[in-house]
């Protein structure tokens, strides 16, 4: 039996199929339309950026770092273009036979090889790391012929900073050396601003001026939009930014002044920091022993960072900005100066000085078993009499003298432009109570301030302090912020930009107090205990000297320095200005373990000040003296000091 179709509804039913799937196909290709819609119109800056930076690359162009130079305009950092052989760990499958068949095609030495594997501590595997440096062109034709078969080798043409001088003023000028990581995630923190002007930098200023002037100094990154290749390789350059070197920094040393006293120190260790007290303008920072710089840039090896480590001599320290010192006599000028501001003594009152001072049943000694009689204010200074100033100390009490001596400066920071200056111990109750734990040891006794009056006990301060000190003191009570920077100056445009104006604070000293007490110290060079020293000296001057214990002498027992150890030895101070009327340079300078502060500080700031007023520079047979400490005034005819050749780079 035949079954019968119904057509219609066939029919029908394919209509209802072909709309359905027309309708299909239209929303498909709707969505197609709007896609392309959205990816042609909406979002075609995005992915035209985006096709874009496929095809090209923004390089970061690193500037020139800007050039350290003194105050008469001697070059002491600057540049110089080089080629060094580099190593990126992440592309290198075996390393260490990279580094031995990169050994057959240019010297590599242990030192560099103990260099490369201290960085690569300090770095991460995709950084580009240095494994010789200053490569001459011969290698670079060896490697380059051999390039092939290094992945991950390469070489860099860099500019590699230079310090020309060496080891001459090197806690000033400072060093730079490759970022670390602990800088790398320091910088991460900076505004994104100052992030982009470090991209490609790989190094930065780790101590001193290129330190401090670290953004002065390193300039504005530019940037070199490339074309490249399907493998990243640069075709051709499409746009340029130029980088902006950085500017110069001009210090107020006087580098040639810098060389003769760390050349006057010798071997011997101590600081001096020379400071003009009308502006506050270092002239002279010294730091003795000091280390080459140069050694820091590319990282310095292990054998030399043991050297300069583990040395007894300790020459990585700033001595001047760092090291703190008992002040010694040199603390009496200012103990008398306190003595007149607050009332407590009067210039004329007399002391009998037997050579020792009773407290309680205690015996403060002075001047050995003899004693200098009937003392005032002015001889007590000229003769540097201990038993004058423990009795001023007992009348003044801690507080007073701490209250007194903190405006000038003591045990506080001065504000000079270096990073890493310490505060030094100014005591008071407060102090001891801040600094020891048990109850015994925060109470004050009434005998620990005797000897703050002459400068031992808890007192300890830095050349740096005693400097401003003394420049505050010579400059009429006014206190200038000392600095060692003049200016910026452009490298573009040569514009000479100068430091802001240092803070001035005038302490309110009365101007006869003032003028007793320097006085006072004229009076130690001519008839006190710097007197053979100054000698002949074609300008007035005052100064003080001052013996520092760098180990406890009991009181009942003799110092004597042949039964001691060099490094126990007493300190060698010597407090400074000149001339008298109107104070041009006042200085602070110590040499440690040297004893008596006449025969080893005084004769080094006596030929600063012949340099400095006189244009004098001390003779071969002179230096020699000095460096000894056997000089006292300039022995034979000095030499010129303009006319003395200074040996450029």
């Amino acid at each position: 039996m035949t079954e019968l179709r119904n057509v219609e509804a066939d029919l029908a039913q394919f209509r209802t199929r072909v709309v359905v799937a027309g309708l299909a196909v239209l929303f498909a290709f709707g969505l197609l339309a709007a896609r392309m819609v959205y990816l042609q119109v909406l979002r075609h800056e995005d992915f035209d950026a985006q096709a874009e930076s496929n095809r090209t690359a923004v390089l970061p162009v690193v500037p020139n770092r800007g050039q350290i130079l003194d105050r008469h305009g001697r070059v002491l950092a600057t540049n110089f273009s080089a080629y060094t052989l580099e190593i990126t760990p992440s592309k290198v499958e075996d390393l260490d036979s990279t580094i031995e068949a990169l050994g057959e095609l240019v010297d590599i030495q242990p030192r560099d090889k103990r260099r490369f594997r201290k960085l690569l501590e300090e770095s991460r595997r995709f950084d580009s790391l240095p494994i010789r440096t200053r490569l001459t062109d011969d290698e670079v034709a060896r490697f380059t012929a051999q390039r092939y078969r290094f992945p991950g080798v390469d070489v860099r043409a860099r500019l590699i900073r230079h310090y020309p001088h060496g080891e001459v003023a090197s806690h000033v000028i400072g060093y730079i050396g490759r970022i670390n990581q602990r800088e790398k995630e320091s910088i991460e923190e900076w505004p994104e601003e100052d992030q982009a002007n470090y991209r490609g930098t790989d190094y930065i200023g780790k101590l001193g001026t290129e330190q401090h002037y670290e953004r002065e100094l390193h300039g504005v990154t530019g940037f070199d939009r490339v074309e490249t290749s399907a493998g990243g390789r640069a075709v051709r350059s499409l746009a340029n930014t130029p980088a902006t070197p950085g500017n110069t920094v001009v210090l107020a040393i006087d580098i040639k002044l810098q060389k003769l006293v760390e050349d006057m120190f010798g071997e011997r260790r101590g600081a001096l920091v020379a400071i003009d007290p009308r502006n506050g303008e270092v002239l002279a920072f010294v730091s003795k022993p000091t280390f080459d710089p140069n050694l820091f840039v590319e990282g310095i090896d292990s054998e030399n960072w043991k050297i300069l480590n583990e040395s007894i001599d300790k020459p990585l320290l700033n001595r001047a900005l760092r090291g703190t010192y008992p002040p010694g006599s040199t603390y009496k000028p200012f103990m008398a100066l306190g003595a007149l501001e607050t009332g407590t003594r009067s210039a004329s009152a007399v002391i009998n000085d037997p050579g020792y001072w009773m407290f309680g049943n205690h015996r403060f000694r002075s001047h050995g078993d003899g004693g200098l009689g009937a003392v005032d204010m002015h001889r007590s200074i000229v003769k540097s009499s201990n038993v004058y100033y423990y009795s001023l100390a007992n009348e003044m009490g801690v507080e007073a003298m701490h209250d007194f001596m903190a405006p000038l400066g003591f045990g506080q920071i001065t504000g000079i432009d270096l990073k890493g200056e310490v505060r030094g111990v100014l005591p008071n109750q407060e102090w001891k109570r801040k600094t020891y734990k048990r109850p015994e040891q925060q109470k004050w006794y009434a005998g620990e301030t005797i000897s703050l009056g002459i400068g031992q006990g808890y007192n300890n301060f830095t050349m740096l302090q005693l400097a401003h000190a003394m420049a505050t003191l010579a400059g009429g009570g006014v206190k200038r912020t000392p600095h060692l920077t003049l200016a910026t100056e452009n490298v573009v445009t040569r514009e000479r930009t100068p430091l802001p104006t240092p803070t001035e604070v005038n302490l309110g000293f009365k101007r006869q107090n003032i003028d007793t007490v320097l006085r006072a110290m004229h009076g130690v060079t001519v008839e006190g205990t710097s007197t053979r020293v100054f000698a002949g000296a074609g300008y007035l001057s005052g100064g003080k000297t001052g013996t520092a214990q760098a180990v406890t002498i009991g009181q009942k027992d003799r110092y004597d320095a042949r039964k001691l150890e060099e490094h126990q030895r007493d300190h060698s101070l010597y407090l400074a200005f000149a001339p008298l009327e109107n104070p041009t340079v006042a200085l602070a300078v110590v040499v440690e373990n040297a004893g008596f502060g006449a025969a080893a500080a005084a004769p080094i700031a006596r030929r600063v000040f012949d340099y400095l007023l006189m244009d004098q520079y001390p003779n071969p047979q002179d230096l020699a003296a000095v460096q000894k400490g056997e000089a006292g005034a300039p022995i034979g005819t000095p030499l010129k000091a303009s006319e003395v050749p200074w040996i450029s780079p």
